[in-house]
């Protein structure tokens, strides 16, 4: 057969090494690939820190990095180094001649294989070990800070006398090094166990002794150092008894020693300390005696002791000492929880007062007088008119309100704010210029009186318009920051951005000091890669001055410039000296507090407005916390981000801790400018944790706590089906013995398991006031119905059955408002707004206002004990309630020219005159709105209201009938029966 070179006898091919070009072309590629790859891991560190710097918080970000980079470095070299000496000793103390024996001849070909790259397997497993341990502790920063920047509590724990810092910084860390140790100690028994095992230092199946004198004397070392370390960890359990958490049915979460931890566990502990001692003693003395079985006696000794004494005799205890009598025994164990629990939460001087519920005053003018300054009622929901601000003065498509607006003071009146904040999904033409370029802002604070409404049903506008204007002086109106601002822009070169729409486009371009530079092209790379997004390093529309904004939200910038604060769920706005700023509330929070229970965040904090709304969320430095403080307050710049953080909570030791840990991020309280306190406030979720604890903690009796008999709970909504607990609110008022009215954070609460008035809570959430932080608790004792029991009763109303029926006809929905509750002269009084939005009106619009008046010193069947009328007005509902005819004001005093009475007149004169008064009124009115004159423009509407339902009545009089005015109109330009009607609702006394 022809050779065909295809077999062994044909040519040979020689394969050749690459060209020099083509070597020179692999390796220029391969240094690429790795610098690429390096880039990528860069460029997240070096925005990072061009974002601090822009924030001028550089200092934290530093402080932070160099904190993990020791940590790291430190701990990841002592665990290499103990590892890795620890198989370097055992190689090193390997017998000289390995016995005869099958086993034997099997390692010899492990030893032999491995003998090559004895070095490199070493560093391998060092560096492993190393690079595990250090990413660990790296993560363990804020415990090195908090532990050697620790501040004295100048408080001590009741069963070891220790200061609470103890606990709440040296612990922890203590712990930390505790856990440490034992995982080198483990992995180096480990690592040094299989080396002795692979060089013939330990055997199993070999002839002769099991272990050489060597790996004995070595591993009984290690050993001892694993026993003396359990013995420092059941020193160390003693004191962390002190904030142990158990569950217990008189405090839910308990944190603290209980009757079977002082008197079974405890010993215990200390009896385990010391056989572990002897223990490790017996361990470290095979050094010289050479063999394990004293030490393994004892360490059985060890493990029964732990059974025994740490496991079954406290459960002895527990059986037949504590459950027979257990509220005697734990009764002084209660008692030391309940003094720090109230304490940890700030509760500690907060004090039930006993209300009877029952009215002290009798005269029906009185009352009625008298809940004219029992409080500024709020009818505007911010929970609820949200659509109606958007409708209202949204004015753009690419422009939004948040859900749930916010409750502000400006001149000393509750008012209802909302940011118009740029609504990226609302943008006419997606694409990336006009998502990060043209459209980067929202525009304006939009304003309304809580306490009133307009004609129609709609708020009264104290600051509106595009641009606004009203009753704020002039102000920075662009927004760049804000809750819904989430995505970046970049701004300031040579790209335009659309300023706002009206009578005509108008651009701008930032000039605020804010964001990143994009000038230099390393800068555009790094971002282009920390972004996914390739355009930012060629577009053309990123030059000279351009700056890049991101971390736009309020809750967002805080948290990365305090990692070591808790933030409120709920920032909120306020006009400050020219500008919007962001108010967030911040917490200082340990979980380390000896014998105060612990609280879930998360779950304390949850009620109707949060469910399902992320803005609304506290963000948690950590969960679980037993000791919390309002320590700081934030702002930060709507226009250019800037955040400022002041010390609000000048005692508190966690906060003094941080700020020595980060020295120049706080400013002093004294740095709060005078504007800007006048709108600071008590915040929301530290209220909540607070009246969560107080449904328990209220009681300080120990035997009353351990019954649970007098334990309350937070009511679910009612004007809600999903069963949340019920939001507290901010409400100006007047609680029992006050002069004058506070702006006040209020809740109420009802006995478990019933559905009647428990207590009423309000702490004075007046920042400039100096019982600011004062908590009143209204204990009622008698029946009085609760705020289910309430809307139950109002909605069985034949007015309300009617009324929903209407609306119902018309195709409209009926949403119930906040139901607020007011205490009234020995009684409470109850409030709620009942909306309704129908297909003309796209937007709630306030049509009702019920109240309820409930007084316990009337007997049983009595009408008056629990009266609830459902009216147009608060006014007429106030008289209703009260037996009072007439219109009574519950505004302030009107004008200096008021409207005089008028004779009773019928027929065409009264229509005439009606019509002319109702000209007059509007006219009034027109005037004040252009001066800017609110109380005047609020009071010619009440005049106009009033003058179009004369029209109305004197109209139906003249054709000879006796009919009421019909239910007004759901749309602004409505009949003047559905003016008159809805005119009414806005008399809000």
């Amino acid at each position: 057969m022809p050779d065909r070179g295809g077999g062994p006898t044909g040519p040979r091919i020689r394969v050749g090494r690459p060209s020099r070009r083509a070597r020179t072309l692999l390796m220029t590629l391969g240094v690429l690939a790795v610098l690429a790859m390096l880039f990528v891991m860069f460029a997240g560190f070096w925005t990072d820190w061009l974002w601090y710097r822009s924030v001028a918080y550089s200092s934290v970000f530093t402080t932070t990095l160099w904190t993990k980079v020791g940590m790291f470095a430190v701990f990841g070299l002592l665990m290499a180094l103990a590892v890795g000496l620890n198989v370097w000793l055992a190689h090193r103390l390997r017998p000289p001649l390995s016995a005869m024996s099958l086993e034997q001849q099997s390692l010899d070909r492990y030893r032999m294989g491995v003998a090559p790259y004895k070095k490199w397997v070493l560093l391998g497993i060092t560096a492993l070990v190393g690079l595990i341990a250090g990413a660990s502790a790296s993560g363990q920063w804020r415990t090195w800070l908090m532990w050697v920047n620790g501040v004295r509590f100048g408080e001590k724990d009741p069963q070891f006398g220790m200061d609470v810092a103890f606990y709440a910084f040296d612990l922890p860390w203590y712990r930390f090094l505790l856990g440490f140790g034992f995982a080198a100690t483990v992995l180096s028994l480990i690592a040094a166990t299989l080396t002795h095992y692979l060089y013939g230092g330990l055997r199993v199946t070999s002839p002769g002794a099991r272990a050489t004198a060597a790996a004995t004397g070595h591993l009984s070392v290690l050993l001892g150092v694993f026993v003396s370390l359990k013995a420092v960890a059941y020193w160390l359990d003693r004191y962390g008894l002190a904030v142990k958490s158990s569950d217990f049915k008189a405090a839910g979460n308990w944190t603290g020693l209980r009757y079977v931890d002082a008197n079974a566990y405890l010993p215990a502990k200390t009896i385990l300390f010391c056989i572990a001692v002897i223990c490790a003693l017996l361990f470290f003395a095979t050094l010289w005696r050479r063999t394990w079985q004293l030490p393994v006696i004892g360490f059985g000794l060890m493990v029964l002791s732990a059974i025994l004494i740490g496991g079954l005799y406290p459960a002895i205890v527990q059986k037949f000492q504590v459950q027979p009598n257990e509220q005697a025994k734990e009764a002084p164990y209660i008692k030391k929880n309940i003094e720090a629990t109230r304490k940890a939460y700030a509760i500690d001087t907060t004090v039930p007062e006993n209300y009877t519920g029952k009215a002290t005053v009798k005269s029906k003018e009185q009352l009625r007088k008298d809940s004219d300054a029992a409080a500024s009622y709020r009818l505007v929901d911010p929970n609820i008119v949200s659509p109606t601000f958007q409708q209202l003065e949204q004015k753009r498509k690419y422009y939004q309100f948040p859900v749930t607006l916010d409750v502000d003071r400006y001149e000393g009146k509750d008012t209802v704010v909302g940011l118009r904040e740029l609504n990226i999904k609302g943008i006419p033409k997606r694409n990336w210029i006009n998502d990060h370029f043209t459209y980067t802002h929202g525009y304006g604070a939009i304003m309304a009186t809580g306490t009133s409404v307009d004609t129609t049903g709609s708020p009264i506008f104290t600051e509106s318009g595009l641009p606004t204007s009203g009753q704020m002086p002039k102000y920075e109106q662009r927004i760049y920051y804000g809750e819904k601002t989430e995505q970046y822009s970049i701004v300031g070169g040579p790209q335009k951005e659309l300023d706002y729409e009206a009578n005509g486009e108008r651009t701008t371009s930032y000039r605020g000091d804010s964001g990143v530079s994009l000038s230099n092209a390393f800068n555009r790379a790094a971002y282009a890669v920390a972004f996914s997004e390739p355009q930012i390093l060629y577009s053309g529309a990123i030059g000279e001055g351009s700056h890049i904004l991101y971390n736009r939200t309020p809750k967002q910038r805080v948290e990365a410039v305090a990692p070591w604060l808790t933030i409120d769920g709920d920032a909120y706005p306020a006009v400050v000296d020219g500008r919007i700023q962001w108010i967030v509330d911040a917490y200082t929070t340990t979980n380390g507090y000896p014998y105060a229970s612990r609280t879930t965040l998360g779950d304390t904090t949850a009620d109707s407005l949060t469910a399902g709304n992320q803005t609304r969320t506290v963000v948690a430095q950590q969960n679980q916390v037993n000791y919390i403080r309002n320590s700081v307050k934030a702002t930060v710049d709507a226009y250019d981000g800037s955040v400022k953080l002041y010390q609000w909570d000048t005692k508190d030791p966690v906060l003094k801790t941080w700020m020595k840990a980060f020295p120049g991020t706080v400013l002093p309280k004294s740095a709060i400018k005078d504007d800007l306190k006048s709108h600071l406030r008590y915040p929301q979720d530290m209220f909540k944790v607070q009246r969560e604890l107080l449904t328990r903690y209220h009681v300080r009796d120990a035997a009353q706590f351990y019954s649970g008999s007098d334990a309350w709970q937070v009511p679910a909504d009612p004007t809600k089906k999903d069963g949340n607990a019920v939001p507290p609110y901010y409400l100006s008022l007047k609680m029992p013995g006050d002069t004058q009215q506070r702006f006040s954070l209020t809740t109420t609460f009802t006995p478990n398991g019933r559905p009647n008035l428990g207590a009423f809570m309000a702490v004075d959430a007046d920042a400039n006031s100096k019982d600011y932080g004062r908590i009143r608790l209204l204990r009622v004792t008698s029946e009085v119905p609760g705020p289910a029991q309430v809307q139950s009763k109002l909605n069985s109303l034949p007015d309300v059955a009617t009324f929903v029926r209407d609306m119902k006809g018309a195709d409209s929905e009926i949403e119930y408002g906040n139901l607020l509750t007011v205490p009234l002269d020995g009684g409470f009084l109850y409030v709620e707004p009942v909306y309704a939005q129908g297909r003309s009106a796209l937007y709630p619009l306030l049509k009702k206002v019920a109240v309820s008046y409930i007084d316990a010193s009337k007997p049983e069947g009595d009408a008056t004990k629990d009266t609830t009328r459902f009216e147009d007005s608060l006014g007429a509902a106030l008289n209703a309630v009260f037996g009072v005819e007439g219109e009574t004001p519950t505004t302030p005093p009107p004008s200096t020219n008021p409207q005089q009475p008028r004779p009773p007149a019928t027929g065409e004169a009264a229509l005439k005159q009606a019509i002319e008064d109702a000209q007059k009124a509007f006219t009034d009115g027109e005037a004040a709105l252009k001066r800017g004159d609110w109380e005047a423009y609020g009071k010619a509407q009440q005049e106009l209201a009033e003058a179009l339902r004369r029209a109305a009545d004197a109209d139906a009089q003249r054709k000879g009938t006796d009919q009421k005015p019909s239910q007004g109109s759901t749309a602004r330009g409505g009949t003047a029966q559905g003016a008159a009607r809805s005119g009414s609702t806005g008399s809000t006394g």
